[in-house]
């Protein structure tokens, strides 16, 4: 033990050990994503984090909450990722969405990117009275605003089209990457793609 230092001070500076229930969250979170939320129970979810079914009950009232929650943190760090690109650019709506689709394209490439948690969350869970639903609909609602919002700042006429194609384009890059790995598939023109939209609807 160090001469100048109680065993108080020693433990205070020691790592901290992630809480429980924190383990639980960020284990259920990597299971949910990478195998799919069905194929998921709370004892693999309660072993993989090196626990028990008792410790997680007492976290979470039940898995259908923990998924919710999970898919809430989803759209969080998805919002958090979208403002970070478009404030670059803050009044240049066709930069921006050049912007964006550059760097989903960049972000979505690695091999670990299963597609959207939202749009795979919406496949498995189809229980309107899921507490997981509304996070779906209320992320993919906004989400078509956001790009309706970017198309009309363009001077698109149609810019209610171009904002469905855009989301479109989006939607089915990310599910791409469920089949096509890396750089190889669709997902690469994406880029190229949403300019050809852009440049469609600004001279008609």
């Amino acid at each position: 033990m160090s001469a100048n230092k109680t065993p108080a001070a020693m433990a205070a500076e020691a790592p901290c050990k992630p809480r429980v229930r924190d383990r639980i969250f960020e284990t259920a979170c990597d299971l949910f994503y990478q195998q799919g939320i069905r194929a998921v129970g709370v004892d693999t979810i309660a072993s993989e984090a090196g626990t028990n079914k008792m410790s997680f009950y007492r976290s979470f009232s039940s898995k259908d909450d923990l998924v919710a929650e999970y898919l809430r943190q989803q759209v969080r760090e998805l919002w958090e990722w979208w403002d970070e690109v478009v404030a670059k650019h803050p009044d240049d709506a066709r930069t921006q969405i050049m912007d964006l689709f550059g760097a989903f394209v960049t972000k979505n490439c690695d091999t670990d990117v299963r597609g959207c948690a939202l749009g795979n969350a919406a496949v498995e869970i189809r229980e309107h009275d899921h507490p997981a639903h509304p996070v779906i609909l209320e992320y993919k609602s906004e989400l078509r605003k956001r790009w309706h919002s970017l198309a009309k700042r363009t001077g698109a006429r149609k810019h209610e089209q171009l904002g469905d194609a855009l989301m479109l384009l989006q939607e089915g890059g990310m599910q791409s990457r469920l089949v096509f790995c890396g750089v190889s598939g669709p997902l690469k023109n994406a880029a190229h793609a949403a300019q050809s939209l852009i440049k469609a609807h600004l001279d008609c």
